[in-house]
């Protein structure tokens, strides 16, 4: 029997629809999502049309801030500056990568950790390694969302984390062992010894790394469950980290790509931007 596909779409869209029924009970304000986009790359600004969309379908307000490509770095800095200082806007945004030039630690240090709802500043990862309330990284929010919502189990499962970045794996690590998930988490990279033996041994295994289809069917324990986030473009479209099909005949559950963890990732924002609003002790 093939595995269960996460249906991150699907989830997605009952997020949405949640949120929207509970911004449509509060009345105002209104919840505020600023999004920053430098440049003309094409799947940046796709990326940042489908989150205005889903935005606007949730109830909220959404504000954007284009800039040309060669925009310099005090422009971006100030454009971020001033939405940080706008108490109507609760969320903010910036879309990565920034053009060549442009240097991204400077722009993120301006969002305050109450309206950073990519969850991407030193202040949102510090509070998420002290265990304080915080907006956390949205596509590791994501996963776990896709997690909860297929019942997989997770306290005291064996669980590998394929990548590093502290965009998914470094926060996924995180949040997958802290109590209440209770799962025993082994980080591996690229510097990992013998990787498919450490992947065997998981009961649930995340691709972060960014490599077509590097997690294959014989490295996967029978019945555990396969999360891919790793994105690769290639002439045939977009794949993961995993090799879907093969593995989807041996694993207990699994995300496509696409159609998995993206869509939850657009979920994840818009759940911080509110969650960013009560921080702010705009909406209860």
């Amino acid at each position: 029997m093939g595995a269960i596909v996460m249906d991150g779409n699907a989830l997605r869209d009952e997020v949405v629809a949640g949120l929207a029924e509970r911004i449509a009970g509060l009345g105002s304000p209104e919840v505020c999502l600023a999004t920053v986009l430098v440049g003309d790359d094409g799947p940046s600004h796709r990326y940042v049309a489908s989150k205005r969309r889903k935005a606007a379908e949730a109830g909220m307000v959404s504000r954007h801030e284009g800039l040309a490509a060669d925009a310099t770095q005090a422009e971006v800095e100030a454009v971020v500056g001033a939405l940080a200082a706008d108490d109507s806007v609760h969320g903010i945004l910036v879309q990565l990568p920034l053009p060549d030039g442009l240097d991204p630690e400077p722009v993120l240090d301006l969002i305050p950790a109450e309206k950073d709802v990519d969850g991407l500043t030193e202040r949102s990862m510090g509070r998420l390694v002290r265990g304080r309330a915080g907006l956390v990284s949205c596509t590791p929010l994501g996963v776990m969302r896709l997690l909860e919502k297929y019942a997989v189990p997770t306290s005291g499962r064996r669980a590998v984390v394929v990548g590093r970045s502290t965009l998914v794996g470094l926060p996924l690590s995180l949040l997958l062992n802290r109590k209440g998930v209770d799962a025993t988490v082994t980080m591996a990279h690229s510097r990992t010894a013998d990787v498919a033996t450490v992947v065997r041994e998981a009961d649930i295994i995340v691709g972060a790394a960014g490599q077509a289809r590097m997690i294959t069917a014989d490295m996967v324990k029978p019945g555990a469950a396969v999360i891919d986030v790793g994105v690769s473009r290639t002439e045939s479209g977009i794949v993961g980290d995993v090799d879907f099909g093969p593995v989807s005949e041996v694993a207990g559950w699994i995300t496509p790509m696409p159609g998995g963890t993206g869509p939850m990732t657009i979920a994840s924002l818009l759940e911080n931007t509110l969650a960013a609003a009560q921080l702010q002790g705009v909406v209860s």
